[in-house]
């Protein structure tokens, strides 16, 4: 059986590391994949549980140099607490290692001819030199020469192999020229000592910035009430969000959040939804109205059942699907991965090359100019920015669009919602309110007694259009009667017995394939189909009775985002089970050029897979259980959050609200997402193309190298951070 797991591993230094991990994983039995997320430390592992076990995960890691524990959500805050330690502890080692390398740094001066400033004889000392630099070396250092040794072990190379194969070249030369020739030597006890200070800062700055990059999960969880004031045994106690159960009564004062997915029993008020939705307007809620957990109750008192609890609650699958979108890899993080494979190797090779021919040809027999050239190839070489360039952006990306009510399945679909070209919208639900009602009644016969029988019954129907026919009985408080033989024809109508009357109810095309005839009713029918209505025609024991309208409010957004998308270059397309007529009306409504009518819930995905036609990107919007297929046939399935949960699950794009702008801002979020990833690895690319070559060729002393190396890293990663300040229309 298969399963999924995600581990935090602890002890990666950069992209290699996590590809070490990554390939180790994947050649245990049972392995059917394996992602590393450096970013975000973390391994999302699919596996046979009954060929692998959790244990042999955690061991292969481990046997890879590295910590592995599996994740666990009530364990997020002590994990945040443990990487907050480590955070504190290196940034004491880094002021330790500051203290020590202050004075060695002062010694570049001398370096550098720069006489007018005082220069102590002690700082001059090799021995003195020497008892500064080796704290930081091989104490402070000892992270760099253990992570070289594990890479040493997997037969690769890391940034770790790098740094300390560039600090041990400065320091050993130092030390062997000190133990050769006292004080009349040139050292470099400087270089490796402010290298490794510099590194060190580097990390710290880099551990900061990735933290805000995942700050969204943190806001999210924040988001959930701590208790809830439950109704039990006739008492009204506080209780912890955990203890809450399904079918609990939970009081919601105002100003209170709400703590569960409820429905409201009693009461009224309005609710903000915006730190779910995206949308600052708050919502009104009465009696009947679902709730969602962790919203915020602006005015009046509710009483609320419980419905959704745990890991089921709204929120909790929120937080779920933004770790699951962070911790993916894009396609894009392939390019990536397969430069970093190559890179380290490659840049030892360099190294030795540049230490040859400087030595051998440029400057000959100048082993220390030749030493320093090749120590600044290997240090500013390190990949650490190439490895942060994708996943910071996915993790500052889809964490801003779920803050925007927009939440991308992974890495994967944030990466193609951008690049769609085609967008098709289902009518019901998405274009339109999804909130039909009855707007006219044809008939000549008794108007509440033609209404009562054709909602008798559509009550058993759970279609949107017949239980706008019941709620027109229901207003005017007619008695509806049971029906027998209650029969569905899915996409067409239904027919049951009446009062031992025969009465089918459905769209003229589905009468009109049952052999009768509607042409005394063709001109009004086409009258109301052409103002964009939805008509039902009503048979009594196989006689046309009457006509029933009813109209689906488009949404008073539909046209302004229709006109968006098509700035962005994105074509729409509207699909219905409507007739041309009422098809044609609501598309010009909304300003759709193109539409399918008349296609059955069956049909809609073939009509997908014909848009798809000549390599063409489609997307599809949808709501309901009829549009999963749907949903699953196109490149990226986007359902409307008030759609049904299985329209959600299927979906690769969930827009937690009910607003059509969360499609504009899935698409807008993809593109800038992409085009961040883009500018990170242009520019963690031309920085290594551009440095090492300066670096070999000598224009790069080792210490201004570490500083560009840590810079790099840092950049890319405030680069990525600006997406949490992006502004979503």
């Amino acid at each position: 059986m298969s399963q999924q797991k995600t581990l935090d591993i602890s002890g990666m230094t950069c992209a290699n590391c996590a590809l070490r991990i990554e390939k180790g994983l994947s050649k245990l039995p049972g392995v059917q994949s394996a992602t590393v997320n450096f970013a975000m430390e973390t391994a999302s592992v699919e596996y046979d549980e009954a060929v692998c076990e959790l244990p042999q995960l955690i061991g292969k890691v481990e046997q890879l140099g590295y910590g592995a524990a599996e994740q666990k959500e009530e364990e997020s805050d002590q994990r945040a607490a443990e990487r907050y330690r480590e955070y504190v502890h290196t940034f004491r080692l880094w002021l330790v290692s500051a203290f020590l390398s202050l004075p060695l740094a002062y010694t570049m001066v001398a370096h550098l001819g720069i006489s007018f400033l005082p220069m102590p004889a002690i700082l001059m000392n090799p021995w003195f030199q020497l008892v500064l630099a080796a704290p930081v070396q091989f104490i402070i250092g000892a992270r760099f020469y253990a992570g070289a040794w594990r890479a040493l072990l997997d037969k690769s190379a890391n940034m770790d192999t790098l740094v300390s194969l560039g600090t041990s070249a400065a320091f050993f030369y130092s030390l062997w020229m000190t133990l050769q020739h006292g004080g009349h030597a040139q050292l470099y006890y400087e270089t490796s000592a402010v290298l490794i200070t510099l590194i060190l800062l580097g990390k710290l700055l880099e551990a900061r910035a990735k933290g805000k990059t995942s700050s969204a999960i943190s806001k999210l969880m924040h988001l959930q009430a701590k208790s809830a004031f439950v109704e039990r045994d006739g008492a009204v106690l506080e209780v912890p969000i955990e203890k809450v159960r399904v079918g609990d009564v939970v009081r919601v004062k105002p100003g209170e959040i709400i703590p569960v997915d409820a429905t409201v029993i009693d009461g009224a008020s309005a609710v903000n939804e915006a730190m779910i939705t995206g949308e600052s307007m708050p919502v009104e809620k009465k009696a009947g109205d679902a709730v969602i957990g962790a919203t915020l109750n602006q005015l009046g008192s509710l009483r609320i059942r419980a419905e959704k609890v745990g890991k089921d609650a709204t929120l909790a699958r929120i937080v779920r699907a933004v770790k699951e979108a962070q911790g993916a890899r894009a396609p894009i993080q392939r390019f990536a991965d397969r430069v970093s494979a190559v890179f380290t190797p490659t840049v030892l090779l360099v190294a030795v090359a540049t230490f040859v021919a400087w030595y051998f040809i440029v400057d000959t027999g100048n082993f220390a100019r030749a030493l320093e050239n090749a120590i600044a190839v290997l240090v500013i070489a390190c990949p650490c920015a190439l490895g942060l360039a994708t996943p910071t952006s996915i993790m500052a990306g889809s964490g801003r669009a779920a803050e925007a009510g927009v939440l991308f399945r992974s890495g994967v679909h944030l990466e193609h919602a951008g690049g769609v070209q085609i967008i098709a919208l289902d009518k019901t639900g998405t274009i339109t309110r999804g909130e039909p009602k009855v707007t006219a009644i044809v008939t000549g016969e008794n108007e509440a007694e033609f209404l009562a029988m054709a909602a008798s019954v559509e009550q058993l129907s759970e279609h949107p259009l017949a239980q706008a026919v019941v709620a027109a009985a229901n207003e005017r408080k007619l008695t509806l009667a049971e029906v027998q033989n209650f029969r569905v024809s899915p996409g067409g109508g239904v027919e049951a017995m009446f009062s031992g009357t025969p009465v089918l109810i459905g769209s003229p095309r589905f009468i009109a394939e049952r052999g009768l005839d509607l042409a005394a009713f063709a001109e009004k029918t086409a009258a109301l189909e052409a103002e964009g209505q939805t008509v039902v025609a009503v048979v009594r024991n196989a006689t046309i009775a009457g006509l029933i309208a009813i109209a689906d409010e488009i949404r008073p957004e539909a046209r302004a985002v229709i006109a968006e998308l098509k700035e962005l270059g994105v074509e729409t397309v509207m699909i219905t089970g409507d007739n041309e007529r009422t098809a044609a009306a609501i598309a010009a409504k909304a300003g759709i050029d193109r539409y399918y009518a008349g296609v059955k819930p069956e049909g809609k995905a073939g009509i997908i897979a014909e848009l798809k036609a000549g390599d063409r990107h489609v997307g599809m919007v949808g709501d309901g259980i009829n549009d999963a297929p749907a949903l699953a046939a196109a490149d990226v399935g986007i359902a409307m959050g008030g759609g049904s949960d299985i329209a959600i699950e299927t979906a690769d794009v969930a827009l937690l609200g009910s607003d059509l702008k969360g499609l504009v801002r899935a698409v807008r979020m993809s593109r800038l997402t992409m085009r961040n990833i883009r500018q990170n690895l242009f520019w963690a690319l031309a920085y290594n193309t551009i440095g090492i070559p300066v670096a070999a060729a000598g224009f790069l002393a080792p210490w201004l190298a570490g500083a560009a190396m840590a810079l790099s890293s840092v950049s890319v990663t405030l680069n990525a951070l600006r997406l949490q300040r992006v502004k979503l229309r």
